[in-house]
């Protein structure tokens, strides 16, 4: 049986999510859908709206089977690392198959595309474009363009075929040969607007903040502004160095910047110039805030953490050869550095929703199990 791999964040589930994990199922017919998510926390550097576990539960209601975490480190990264962390989930625990969105659908070109950045070709013409001061990804889109044409970069240009390109230069980089199915997006567009059927996920979000659409206790870091800036206005230059993407006179400007902000849009305004990403600013900003340093990302994976399943995802799990650590039970992970950090990242954002709940979730909280259930082919 094919396992289908799909890397998310469903923040939150939505039907464009639903209608992705059944249109792969109607590419390839039987098959388990496998699914790497972010934990509580994003890779724009913000919270999740609502917590891993129940963001898990509405992805097995919607389609998976098997619900495993991308750690904090990996998850709240460049779009690369991102995809390396999630693409590095779905390798361990058995993914046959890759299944992401796409404006395009286009899976030949998203694989040329990758297949070129990893060229010598590539990085000798990336850096007249790096001369010139602008950001990266933009420098990186004019390099393919002069390698491969405008057409052939043109993806680059379309934020869900720009992360399949990375999830496709991820397994490379594992040795790992899917089997690929794009699926075409439909609906509004990433950070687009309402639709009828398939609004974007940040619309829904900012219907959540709203109060438009009902959410139980949801999270955004606003709700702990000032515990963001005590622990921001805290730390020194050689901190903000010892964070990942901070180089380039960035981490002096965050310094300053949050020693003179009073809220998180400020500081990342203060701290944006033309070379730095929005986006960038925001996850150096997040990291810094929950504590995290660069060298608490490890080389590779080091456990498969279980958010939820259900039969059919359990299978998945009875099947694997022992090779990585699979944690069910959270208080096994205890002796894992790793899995310390993202209880510190749990109990942070129990300090971000909007009515602060108790510390210990990380160990307490057991994964979403639907008991004889799984889902139709």
């Amino acid at each position: 049986m094919e396992i289908v791999g799909i890397v998310a964040e469903y923040n939150p589930f939505h039907n464009g999510h639903r209608h992705q994990i059944t249109a792969a199922r109607a590419m390839v017919g039987e098959c388990a859908v496998v699914c790497a998510m972010s934990g509580n926390f994003v890779q724009r550097g913000e919270c999740a709206v609502t917590d891993k576990w129940a963001r898990a539960r509405m992805a097995l209601e919607g389609g998976a089977d098997l619900i495993l975490e991308i750690p904090t480190v990996w998850a709240v990264s460049s779009a690369e690392t991102f995809a390396r962390g999630g693409v590095g989930v779905l390798h361990a625990a058995g993914a046959t198959a890759l299944s992401f969105g796409s404006e395009t659908g286009d899976g030949g070109a998203l694989e040329r595309v990758a297949q070129v950045l990893d060229t010598p070709e590539f990085t000798q013409a990336l850096q007249p474009f790096l001369a010139q001061g602008l950001p990266f990804a933009q420098c990186r889109h004019r390099a393919v363009e002069e390698l491969l044409g405008q057409a052939g970069a043109a993806c680059l240009g379309n934020a869900n075929d720009n992360l399949g390109v990375e999830y496709l230069r991820a397994a490379c980089r594992l040795g790992w040969t899917p089997h690929v199915y794009p699926v075409r997006r439909v609906g509004a567009g990433h950070d687009g607007g309402h639709h009828e059927h398939y609004p974007s996920a940040s619309y829904v979000r900012g219907e959540i903040r709203s109060g438009a659409i009902p959410m139980d206790n949801p999270a955004f870091l606003e709700y702990n502004l000032r515990g963001m800036l005590a622990r921001l206005r805290s730390l020194g230059p050689e901190d903000w160095e010892q964070i990942p993407d901070c180089g380039e006179g960035l981490a002096q400007r965050l310094y300053r910047a949050v020693r003179q902000g009073t809220s998180l849009e400020e500081i990342y305004e203060l701290a944006k110039t033309k070379r730095y990403a929005h986006a960038r600013i925001r996850r150096a900003v997040l990291w810094a805030a929950l504590g995290l340093r660069e060298q608490d990302r490890p080389a590779q994976m080091p456990y498969l953490r279980v958010l939820g399943a259900n039969e059919r995802g359990l299978g998945v799990l009875r099947n694997l050869d022992g090779s990585i650590p699979v944690i069910t039970k959270p208080t096994h992970g205890k002796s894992i550095p790793l899995m310390e950090l993202e209880a510190a990242c749990t109990d942070f954002y129990a300090l971000c929703r909007k009515h602060i709940t108790p510390c210990g979730a990380e160990w307490s909280t057991s994964p979403i199990i639907l008991q004889n259930r799984a889902n139709d082919v």
